[in-house]
């Protein structure tokens, strides 16, 4: 019986991550999509999606959650990648890819909810980025001393460019000018 359990549990796991996954990919693609084409994408039927997110705003919640987590535990890997500044531009354009779509879903998402989602994940995206700026300043790319949450502030240009190859120019441009200011000094 408890071996039945531990493979049903696992088996839920699955399809949980299933349709998150699902979701993140056509979220990112149509903030419209229908629920039903996310089970399908995942594999599952409508009941066992609606089973695990009772609502669209429980999924889009899940996923904003599930994003943030993927994205701050992807830091060691974007570092191992190259340098540490290039560590830096590439995990801040996949921060704004993220909250770009976020922005997307509007008014899917009701602000009390969305503020608690953002809150709990503030605190591991901020130790996210001081680990990008110490290996920075490791690196020599950028002085010692910079507050992460004001890194990030200051970052927030980069989701309000345009989502399209000039978009990313533009935000690839103005990221040399933050690293202008907060680049060591020769």
């Amino acid at each position: 019986m408890a071996e039945t359990y531990g493979t049903q549990r696992k088996a839920a796991a699955r399809k949980h991550a299933a349709i998150l996954e699902a979701a993140h990919e056509l979220f990112a693609a149509d903030p419209a999509v229908s629920l039903n084409e996310v089970a399908k994408r995942a594999g599952v039927g409508a009941g066992t999606l609606y089973r695990h997110f009772p609502t669209r705003e429980d999924l889009i919640l899940a996923v904003y959650r599930y994003d943030v987590r993927r994205l701050v535990d992807s830091v060691d890997d974007v570092l191992a990648a190259g340098s540490a500044k290039d560590a830096f531009v590439t995990w801040f354009e996949t921060l704004a890819a993220y909250i770009r779509v976020k922005h997307g879903l509007g008014e899917a998402l009701h602000n009390a909810a969305l503020q608690n989602a953002i809150d709990e994940t503030y605190a591991p995206v901020t130790a996210a980025v001081g680990k990008l700026l110490d290996a920075c300043v490791a690196e020599g790319s950028v002085e010692p001393g910079h507050d992460p949450g004001d890194v990030l502030l200051m970052m927030g240009f980069l989701w309000r460019v345009a989502p399209d190859e000039r978009g990313l120019a533009q935000g690839r441009r103005l990221t040399e000018i933050v690293f202008r200011g907060i680049g060591a000094r020769h």
